[in-house]
């Protein structure tokens, strides 16, 4: 049964982003990422278990984030003129956590990340950055090349990391502003979506109230 208002848009959630020191080597291999640093599977609280594991965490240096998609049965789809249709990690902040502001500001960014699609045969990772719909202001511009993205892609499935610098992300001032606003969602072309808090339906593509609150501690 599927229910009209998710029970995870009733809630406000804020969890740790837990700090690490040494940076991860970002070449795809997942398996230095510890359950320190995964990020909450809320999912079960409407029923839905999670099909990938997703971790993030923070530095001096800025954010990283990875996900490992396991028992794939259909080709990777990915386009970075289209990211949104195919595979995808998309990964959202906002480095003023403005709980009651229903339109992005200059500093809510979406991120995205695909384990294929990119270089001269569309075989690499690609990432880049996109702007909000009816977004308030449109944060600063940030060339795609300034994120570093790998992955690992096999027949079942692929695993990947990414890295924004500090100085990409508009606002990043972890001692004057811990909390920040935090989303991602997952897109898989065998199982669909999988997502911190809402979906599309209720537009966390527009309205920034609708995330996490992610408290940057050490």
């Amino acid at each position: 049964m599927s229910l009209l208002v998710p029970n995870r848009f009733l809630f406000h959630f804020e969890f740790p982003l837990n700090y690490r020191r040494a940076q991860p080597k970002i070449d795809g291999d997942v398996h230095d990422w510890s359950d320190e640093f995964l990020l909450p599977r809320l999912g079960e609280i409407d029923g839905r278990r999670d099909f990938a594991e997703v971790w993030s965490c923070w530095n001096e240096q800025g954010l990283c984030v990875a996900c490992r998609v396991v028992d794939k049965r259909r080709p990777l789809r990915c386009d970075p003129r289209s990211f949104w249709t195919g595979d995808n990690l998309r990964l959202c902040t906002d480095m003023r956590d403005a709980r009651t502001v229903k339109r992005a500001t200059r500093f809510c960014q979406q991120f995205y990340f695909l384990p294929t699609g990119g270089g001269s045969n569309a075989a690499a990772p690609a990432a880049g950055v996109n702007n909000f719909q009816r977004a308030r202001e449109d944060a600063p511009q940030i060339p795609a090349e300034r994120i570093t993205v790998a992955a690992k892609v096999n027949a079942s499935g692929y695993s990947l990391e990414a890295h924004i610098p500090a100085d990409c992300l508009i606002g990043f001032d972890p001692i004057e502003h811990p909390r920040i606003g935090f989303y991602y969602i997952l897109e898989d072309g065998d199982r669909g979506q999988q997502y911190l808090t809402v979906g599309d339906d209720l537009y966390w593509y527009v309205d920034p109230s609708t995330w996490a609150t992610a408290v940057l501690q050490r």
